[in-house]
């Protein structure tokens, strides 16, 4: 096995276990996985001062108009976002994370971002860029693979 399959085969590993720590926290919650997605894509928009329309978070999905209405408005009732309108256009609305949905999350995933970090410890800052540039084109060759694959969205 050469040093790259050995990798992808850890990324894949890696890949499973982390599902199964998320599935733990979507049945716990009662989200289907899909709305998981769609909170982690909302609330990194926020964080980087770019709130989501619907319209972007379907196609970050990969989901139809009618899909996308569904699942805001499931994560609606559950309290988890609100829709908010544009000051600057009013037809333009914004997808916003509720306060409530934050501490969940944050309370839920705070531990294994401590683990990680402490996973990191041993690493001098060198060796952590070069992971960090090694993960970053893992997840642009992910992200690669998953648009071809995908079907168009209707």
């Amino acid at each position: 096995m050469t040093q790259a399959d050995e990798l992808i085969d850890l990324l894949r590993r890696f890949n499973v276990e982390a599902d199964r720590f998320v599935d733990v926290f979507t049945r716990a919650h009662a989200l289907h996985r899909t709305d998981l997605n769609a909170v982690a894509h909302i609330w990194r928009a926020t964080v980087q001062g770019h709130p989501l329309t619907p319209g972007e978070l379907a196609r970050l999905l990969s989901l139809s108009p009618a899909a996308t209405t569904a699942l805001i408005g499931r994560l609606e009732r559950a309290g988890h976002v609100e829709r908010s309108h544009d000051t600057a256009d009013r037809r333009r609305v914004h997808l916003v994370m509720q306060p409530s949905a934050q501490a969940l999350a944050m309370a839920f995933f705070a531990p294994l971002g401590r683990h990680m970090r402490a996973a990191f410890d041993g690493f001098d800052a060198d060796e952590l860029a070069v992971a960090a540039r090694v993960m970053t084109k893992v997840l642009e060759a992910t992200t690669t693979a998953a648009d071809e694959a995908a079907p168009p969205v209707q």
